[in-house]
């Protein structure tokens, strides 16, 4: 009988992508670089040092005469880690290695107490101190091995709890406060986001960090602060990558329509309407800036208190009757706000979001008017460079 298709060996196209998958996990099991440069290296190498240094030495000195119990828990190791090479997790900062520590140790030694099995003394142990630590905000990693250890270690647990866990905490925890701040590294590390924090100059809110981390629902080796912050960060680089090279001579209109000052308004009224723009930089035999004139000015100077219509009144003005002005030069606005062709275009944002401009004439290097930028060409900009085009 003919064989079924499950009976057909796996094809080479198969074959390799199971390769390629089990390529990609083994590839997890190798981390990404940390990121730190040489110089932070050697600050955390010289500091995990020192600290543990002068946390063996006191702590050795204060032991002398007191019998031949331990002077030093090697989980400080751990902690010297996390205190001078990672001063900004919230696992690192006072509260958690001091309360962590300790109460761990406390958790150890009632374990020890009541539980004739080691083993599961142990197991108990590290549990129970992972679940107190949580609602006490006093995470600490190697909390866990402080609660196995005093449970493994013959002898008073609550001994070991005061002397050497806490003795060699408090030790290494001034060690770090003083380091840290001489190398330029905030410690104790603010942990929390000032409320006076403005959320609408980024394109995320202090909300939408606190729903994503919900969503997550991990445990993060970094701050709320910090985390916002870096996000932050991020999306300024990446704003910085689309928009911050772009000048104002790439995004201008150029060459730009323009009149002197002695234009009469009828003409100027009627390039305005052919071009159908709405402003007209002021310039001077140079081309120089000296003004700019916009539709707004035609409409302030407008007679609004007669009885004719808008066009009527438009029409009075620019014709030169009743004792209306005649030339550009006398409704044109100035002086006027104008920008370098080499200026960022970003420059721009705060002029015309808070500054109050719709136009803004681009010169060069010699003040020679070269272009205008409006609204709407930084506004088109933005949005070609958020749709990634």
């Amino acid at each position: 009988m003919p064989s079924s298709h499950s009976d057909f060996p796996p094809s080479a196209t198969s074959r390799r992508s199971l390769a390629v998958r089990l390529t990609e996990w083994l590839r997890h099991f190798w981390p990404a670089p940390l990121g730190i440069d040489g110089r932070e290296r050697l600050r955390f190498v010289v500091g995990a040092v020192i600290g543990v240094l002068l946390t063996a030495w006191l702590s050795r000195w204060w032991a002398q005469g007191s019998g031949t119990g331990p002077w030093m828990v090697a989980s400080l190791g751990a902690s010297a880690v996390l205190v001078f090479g990672m001063p900004s997790s919230p696992l690192a900062q006072p509260w958690p290695v001091l309360g962590g520590s300790t109460l761990s140790a406390l958790v150890g030694a009632v374990c020890s107490a009541v539980i004739p099995d080691k083993a599961l003394a142990g197991a108990i142990a590290v549990g129970l101190a992972i679940a107190l630590m949580v609602p006490l905000r006093c995470l600490h990693p190697p909390g866990g091995a402080m609660a196995l250890y005093v449970v493994l270690t013959s002898g008073d647990g609550w001994h070991l709890a005061a002397f050497p866990v806490l003795f060699n905490v408090v030790l290494l925890l001034t060690a770090a406060v003083v380091y840290n701040g001489l190398t330029g590294r905030r410690y104790p590390h603010p942990q929390r986001v000032a409320s006076q924090v403005a959320t609408s100059q980024g394109a995320f809110t202090a909300s939408d960090v606190d729903a994503a981390l919900a969503h997550y629902n991990q445990v993060l080796d970094v701050s709320r602060a910090d985390l916002e912050g870096l996000l932050h960060l991020a999306g300024r680089a990446a704003f910085q990558r689309t928009l911050g090279e772009l000048r104002c001579a790439d995004i201008m209109s150029s060459p730009p329509y323009a009149v002197e000052a002695g234009v009469s308004l009828r003409e100027a009224w009627a390039l305005m309407r052919l071009q159908q723009i709405k402003a007209l930089p002021v310039v001077d035999a140079q081309r120089h800036v000296i003004g700019i004139v916009t539709v707004a000015d035609f409409m302030r100077l407008a007679n609004l208190d007669t009885h004719e219509g808008l066009g009527q009144r438009l029409r009075t003005l620019v014709m030169g009757r009743g004792g209306q002005p005649q030339a550009v030069g006398e409704i044109m606005s100035h002086p006027v706000q104008v920008a370098r062709s080499a200026q960022h275009a970003m420059d721009l944002v705060p002029l015309f979001s808070q500054g109050g401009h719709h136009h803004i004439p681009i010169v060069d290097d010699v003040d020679h008017l070269v272009g205008i930028i409006t609204q709407t060409d930084l506004v088109r900009t933005l949005a070609s460079a958020v749709q990634g085009r």
